[in-house]
């Protein structure tokens, strides 16, 4: 009896649900079936900005990050973000002061161009994960999934260069590369930790010497610069028949295409959500790729290294690419051999985006260095350009590069609190960082040895906390 009657009482409470179960299954097959649709991003960034106290610093220069100067100026910063910068600043009630007085305050450097993490130290074999050389098309590798947050090149960009975010590419041995991503230089104990909220995804490609070079001696394609073009266009008119199929599909529903990770990449750029950062130095290919960005919809955002940028910076300022170059890097090889000491500046002067990066793990801690190199080739060969316009060079233009410009990259109310006290002019050999803010938390005080950052991997080592 108490088993029926349990049984009956289970009867009445699912009769509701049984019926809507019905209800749902005559809906589902008189109506089109809402199309699957698959995650933009699996891998979601779990930084959390820690702000700090209100602070301010006074009687200090400014260099604002696009392009203005502020003398005997203040900055005040509260909760994470900018708040109020001019000559007259007055400091809330409990508000940590700082008197800055022959010193400079910028925003915090971006490097745009990469590869610590993927190639961290020690630089031994185990660690060398920036290239997938598997195959001269690899957009579906992530740079992130090789970041070694432990990596010490993080902290001494940090404290020896005043690096507050910086931009992990793959390597140049392919045409497509994979996705670069955007790192906050904050201590982790994971990749996600460190990840730029809400940053977008890049793309890496190569052109030139480097694919050829390395599967040419494959007798594999590409083995030419015409092979190159050849397979990067018939990669891209495979992405556009992907992006048509998964748009059809999710705007009709029907049967679900097949997914495949690469073209996954390759219709985020069509679509205008992954921005393509491509490795070339000649003008004549960037030039090509320009046209070829054209035949296939999709833009670049940046040329990095650029060799020889400063041939075509009218074509760069025209279709909006920022050049993403060194001071004085050239010669090294072929490609590189007709570059000059004016290119940044020439670049900049033609009204194109110039932007100063290291791709390398020691230039990377004295990008301020590479900048002030730059300027003065550009000052004698008769370009006159202001120490504070040249600080773009550093950090509004690779933010707005890099899609993040609305948010960091210079001292604007309302942006991150990503800013650096220098003990002197930035721009000069002498000047190293005093204080690092990023979102507004104190990251390093060189009179500090508790704001040292130290990474895991150099905890319990001789010298450990050392920055040299």
């Amino acid at each position: 009896m108490r088993m029926t009657a349990l049984a009956s009482v289970l009867a009445i409470a699912l009769l509701p649900a049984c019926a809507a179960n019905r209800e749902g299954t005559k809906t589902a097959s008189s109506t089109r079936e809402a199309p699957q649709r698959y995650s933009r991003d699996p891998f979601p960034s779990t930084y959390r900005a820690y702000g700090g106290a209100p602070t301010l610093v006074q009687n200090v220069t400014i260099y604002d990050g696009e392009g203005g100067r502020i003398e005997n100026g203040a900055v005040l910063f509260a909760e994470g973000k900018i708040v109020e910068l001019g000559q007259s600043v007055t400091a809330p009630e409990g508000a940590t002061v700082i008197d800055g007085r022959g010193k400079w305050v910028t925003p915090g450097i971006i490097d745009i161009h990469s590869h610590l993490g993927d190639y961290p130290s020690p630089a031994v074999e185990a660690h060398s994960d920036g290239n997938e050389v598997t195959g001269p098309v690899r957009p579906e590798v992530w740079a992130e999934h090789s970041v070694w947050p432990q990596d010490p090149g993080f902290t001494r960009a940090l404290a020896n260069g005043g690096v507050t975010s910086l931009h992990v590419l793959p390597g140049s041995a392919n045409l497509f590369g994979g996705r670069g991503v955007t790192l906050k230089n904050v201590p982790g104990r994971t990749m996600q930790q460190m990840k730029f909220p809400g940053a977008p995804y890049t793309l890496k490609m190569a052109c030139g010497e480097n694919p050829k070079r390395v599967y040419g001696a494959r007798n594999q394609m590409p083995a030419s610069r015409m092979a190159n073009v050849a397979l990067m266009r018939q990669t891209w008119a495979r992405a556009q028949d992907y992006r048509r199929k998964w748009d059809k599909y999710e705007r009709d529903g029907g049967e679900m295409p097949p997914r495949d990770l690469a073209m996954d990449t390759l219709r985020g750029v069509l679509a205008g959500e992954i921005l393509v950062q491509n490795h070339c130095y000649r003008a004549d290919e960037m030039a090509n790729i320009l046209d070829m960005s054209k035949e296939f919809g999709y833009k670049v955002a940046a040329f990095h290294h650029g060799a020889e940028a400063y041939k075509i910076a009218d074509l760069l300022r025209e279709n909006g690419v920022c050049g993403a170059l060194w001071a004085d890097w050239w010669g090294f090889k072929m490609e590189a051999y007709d570059g000059i000491n004016e290119n940044i500046p020439l670049v900049h002067n033609a009204g194109a985006c110039a932007i100063v990066h290291s791709d390398d793990p020691n230039g990377i801690q004295r990008l301020n260095q590479e900048a002030s190199k730059a300027l003065t080739y550009g000052r004698r060969a008769g370009l006159n350009i202001t120490d504070e316009v040249a600080w773009t060079w550093l950090s509004y233009n690779p933010a707005k590069a890099l899609g993040i410009g609305d948010r960091t990259g210079s001292l604007r109310p309302g942006k991150m609190a990503d800013l650096v006290l220098w003990n002197g002019n930035p721009l000069s050999v002498y000047t190293r960082p005093q204080m690092v803010w990023i979102d507004g938390a104190l990251m390093y005080d060189a009179n500090d040895p508790r704001r040292r950052p130290v990474t895991d991997f150099e905890l319990g080592q001789p010298g450990e906390g050392d920055v040299k």
